[in-house]
């Protein structure tokens, strides 16, 4: 009798590896069609809603990504979710709804304890990429610090110049964002924008620096930037192409090279 029920026990424990594989391959495809009802079952039957691919993605992350926004809100209900679960180039879900401009997911993110501060690239400088205004404006209402700085100090408003909307650069420098930061190859926002070919944001950067002279008086000059990040190499990232966000992964266009 002893003997066979060791024998169950082992049959039992090698399935195991078997079935989590099959549910998680179930889970991944239920986010890739947007299929909330096979979800909810998952979720039910004890899946990890914060289950990572082999990829290391985490599944609201894909969800995100993807656009299946009907799963995504199957994940963020569970009360297992966890807001700050990361892939492999520790970006966050809240990072990718930023650069999608999903305000929504964004809002329940952030609700759900999304970093809107997370260090290094933060969701700041992925709504400024894409150049999602209501989503900056969250962020910024939620106290975004208006110049992040990436791994190479790069800010918000140089991701803006280079990658988002004159609009979104406006925004920045309304609220406040500094004009004369530089990055480590000593790169301003203004040289982002000239070396993107952004007439419009070179000509709204120009003309505030231009303000700020007048009001800051000849002799003064302009602050320079002093929060100068320590050398370092952020994950490579795929390039975004124009005018769309990238797919995977999720980062601005060429980071690493900055």
């Amino acid at each position: 009798m002893k003997l066979r029920q060791l024998s169950a026990a082992l049959i039992t424990a090698a399935a195991l590896p078997l079935a989590w594989a099959q549910d998680t391959g179930a889970f991944f495809r239920a986010i890739k069609q947007d299929n909330d009802i096979a979800m909810r079952g998952l979720l039910a039957d004890g899946v990890d809603p914060n289950s990572k691919n082999e990829k290391g993605v985490p599944g609201m992350y894909m969800a995100l990504q993807e656009g299946s926004l009907k799963v995504a809100r199957q994940l963020i209900d569970s009360p297992r979710f966890k807001a700050e679960t990361r892939n492999a180039s520790d970006e966050s879900p809240l990072m990718m709804a930023a650069l999608k401009g999903q305000l929504d997911m964004a809002k329940r993110l952030i609700a759900k304890g999304g970093d809107v501060n997370k260090p290094g690239w933060a969701p700041l400088h992925y709504a400024a990429t894409g150049g999602h205004l209501e989503l900056m404006r969250l962020l910024l209402e939620e106290h975004a610090f208006i110049d992040a700085e990436s791994p190479n100090g790069t800010t918000p408003l140089m991701m803006a110049a280079s990658y988002g909307t004159p609009e979104a650069v406006k925004l920045l420098i309304e609220a406040g964002a500094d004009l004369n930061m530089r990055n480590q190859q000593g790169m301003t926002a203004l040289d982002f924008a000239r070396r993107a070919e952004r007439p419009d944001s070179v000509e709204l950067i120009e003309t505030a620096l231009r303000w700020s002279r007048q009001r800051l008086g000849p002799t003064q000059g302009i602050p320079q930037a002093t929060q100068i990040m320590p050398p370092g190499v952020p994950p490579q990232i795929a390039p975004i192409p124009a005018p769309t966000a990238p797919t995977t992964p999720a980062a601005p266009a060429g980071r690493g090279q900055w």
